[in-house]
């Protein structure tokens, strides 16, 4: 954890933080789920299986764009923790000052929530709350001033989104679906190997979106995703692309799907046929090698299953393998932010080779993805954090809301068969719009 000092350095800016984190009573969080702690205003979040971190007001924030957007979040990130006076009396990951934050996937991006710049931001808020395990604390933020930490409460039960409407968004499914023949066709001609392509979906509501509702409601129907918010960006994530924790590095790679039919036995039946299917292991290949390669030069050491495993969620299952490695004390100062600016995108996002990926998405996908799969999640003064991928997601602006998703390309990919498997990855946030409590 940073340094706990009672000594203020001056910053070489307008900034100077300080973050009091102060232990919780066991009893204190005893059946109140961290997202129901959330205010209508400024509510950010990463949980998970009931542990994470949730926070509200600002203390501080930035913006960036364009091909340095990480370096430069990371840069004011440095600068940010280095002044700060932070007291500590936890001492756990998430606890002391913590910046929230999530990044374009692009290095160009259009008006995205009718932004003409398509920015990433970090977030620094001015309370957060966390819990790990049997430990709970609550961290106060200000400028140059300590704060008394809040009494907190479940608060009042939000609006649900009603007289919910969807419709195609940039391009309809049969479009699509001409979209993904387009791309078998060039990887059968050899100019790549893989490509992810995306889709999404628009709802228009009847008043403008509470996201506490489909919040709570991602995090009780799939606890084993990471539920996040930042910035009108909303989801539960199922990939972690990238943990940074007192020098050891994951991340869990997820590629190659299959939807579930809720019958037990024959999701064993399916979760069988994924395992041995050829055109998911090689794309699920694709992804391990892109993400094992990217984190090589950050490891002194490394550990890659040679095979993966099927992760099981409500609505579908997927191919996953869980890379580790140890940080090279030469490269220590690399922050879990840098990790993901360094992973991003992976091939589970983008494609193999990733250049020419990238190049065939910008010419045929008809999307703009703003920030939908690319990096979302926090960061601490130390530099560790976690990051996921800002899938099974959708960003907001006031009634309108655009979901998103998308499936790796190979050259066995049936363009029908894609189509079913992106519904099937819009239902979790779909079914939270909507007010479907099982998916």
């Amino acid at each position: 954890m940073a340094d706990v000092t009672d000594t203020v350095v001056p910053l070489q800016g307008p900034l100077r933080l300080v973050a009091q984190t102060v232990p919780l009573a066991p009893s204190t969080l005893d059946g109140v789920p961290l997202v129901n702690l959330l205010p209508s205003d400024g509510a950010l979040a990463w949980v998970r299986d009931g542990d994470g971190l949730v926070a509200w007001g600002e203390a501080a924030r930035v913006e960036t764009t364009g091909a340095q957007r990480f370096a430069d979040a990371s840069a004011w990130w440095r600068e940010i923790s280095a002044h700060a006076v932070v007291r500590d009396k936890v001492q756990v990951a998430g606890s002391g000052l913590v910046a929230f934050g999530s990044f374009a996937f692009a290095d160009a991006s259009g008006a995205t929530r009718g932004r003409a710049d398509g920015s990433s931001v970090l977030v620094v808020p001015s309370v957060v709350v966390g819990r790990r395990g049997g430990t709970a604390w609550v961290t106060t933020i200000r400028e140059s001033a300590l704060a008394t930490a809040p009494q907190l409460r479940a608060t009042e039960d939000p609006v649900a989104p009603e007289d919910v409407a969807f419709a195609d968004g940039s391009t309809s499914g049969a479009q699509w679906e001409s979209i993904v023949s387009e791309a078998v066709r060039r990887i059968e001609a050899g100019d790549l190997d893989k490509v992810v392509l995306a889709r999404d979906l628009v709802a228009e509501l009847a008043a403008p979106l509470d996201v506490r509702a489909p919040l709570r409601r991602l995090a009780a129907s799939y606890p084993n995703c990471w539920t996040f918010h930042v910035d009108r960006l909303f989801g539960a994530t199922p990939e972690m692309l990238v943990r940074r924790e007192r020098g050891l590095v994951t991340s869990r790679v997820l590629a190659g799907t299959i939807r579930r039919t809720g019958d037990d036995s024959r999701d064993l039946a399916l979760a069988g046929s994924l395992a041995r299917s050829s055109k998911d292991l090689e794309e699920h290949e694709y992804a391990v090698r892109s993400v094992a390669d990217a984190l090589e030069p950050y490891c002194s050491s490394m550990n890659v299953p040679e095979a993966p495993f099927v992760l099981h969620l409500p609505n579908v299952m997927h191919l996953a393998t869980d890379v580790a490695g140890v940080v090279d004390a030469e490269r220590e100062t690399a922050t879990a932010l840098d990790l993901a600016a360094a992973l991003h995108p992976s091939a589970a996002v983008g494609g193999t080779p990733r250049a020419d990926a990238l190049a065939l998405i910008d010419e045929i996908e008809k999307l703009d993805r703003g920030r939908y799969a690319a990096p979302v999640g926090w960061i601490d003064a130390d530099g560790d954090g976690e990051w996921g991928i800002a899938l099974r997601s959708a960003e907001y602006d006031g009634a309108r809301v655009r979901l998103f998703a998308g499936c790796g390309i190979v050259a066995d990919s049936d363009p029908e068969a894609e189509l079913a498997e992106s519904q099937a990855k819009l239902v979790p946030v779909r079914d939270a719009l909507a007010g479907t409590e099982d998916s």
